[in-house]
């Protein structure tokens, strides 16, 4: 009895030591991998991998926040995250009225910020799970903490998708409108913003009525954040 006793007692012990090595591998790589990315731009996404495996054409370019029109900043702050210079991350009231719009059956929006987009979509796969929840979680922590806000406004226009294969706002205002991403409108920013979450059933070009009222609100939006300065944490 004893034996076996100890027996498992030492194969339990080797599960716990493997299970720690595991997580503090994942903890150590991860924030690796987070803090690489705040100085290099990220050369793949899974959204961006999925279109070339399909066999679709990736439209994608860098461009610093800094080249860009402010109105696109202020635009997705506008539509996708007003608190966004105030949060650190999680915007818990947003949260609260998605869930409780769900559980009334309204439509609403998520309450997703543009760090927890970020997150998600430079390091995950799309894929809505409680395992992939968490993981968002995770890294929208550490790019908070290792990036700051400008990076991840930054990388946000850099990598989201914008229409099929189309990657980043400098992309989107090339295809769009001809590459006028450093001049933009701010009602043509609205327009770009206008079909995020949505960029495959939402058209920029051809966009349907709910579409382009919201874009003119999305537009109105972009005078408050400027006025408002709920976009300075973006700038010095």
């Amino acid at each position: 009895m004893a034996r076996v006793q100890a027996f498992f007692r030492s194969l339990l012990q080797g599960i716990f030591r493997w299970i720690t090595r595991i997580v503090v591998a994942f903890v150590a790589l991860s924030i690796l991998w987070v803090v690489a990315y705040r100085f290099v731009t990220p050369p793949v996404t899974w959204l961006m991998a999925r279109d070339v495996l399909a066999g679709q054409r990736v439209e994608r370019a860098w461009v610093p926040m800094t080249v860009m029109s402010r109105n696109l900043p202020r635009a997705v702050i506008g539509a996708e995250d007003a608190n966004f210079c105030t949060h650190h991350g999680f915007d818990f009231e947003a949260i609260r009225k998605a869930a409780m719009g769900n559980l009334e059956g309204a439509k609403l929006r998520g309450g997703s910020t543009i760090s927890q987009q970020t997150a998600k979509n430079v390091f995950l796969w799309p894929e809505r799970s409680w395992p992939r929840k968490a993981l968002e979680a995770w890294f929208t922590g550490l790019i908070e903490i290792f990036w700051g806000k400008p990076r991840i406004m930054e990388m946000y226009l850099n990598i989201v998708e914008m229409g099929p294969g189309i990657y980043g706002m400098a992309a989107a205002s090339d295809h769009y409108f001809g590459g006028r991403v450093d001049r933009l409108s701010a009602g043509e920013a609205a327009k770009l913003a206008a079909i995020l979450p949505q960029p495959i059933k939402r058209s920029v070009t051809k966009p349907s009525r709910s579409v382009r009222r919201y874009a003119r609100r999305i537009e109105k939006r972009v005078r408050v954040v400027a006025r408002d300065g709920n976009d300075a944490c973006l700038w010095d």
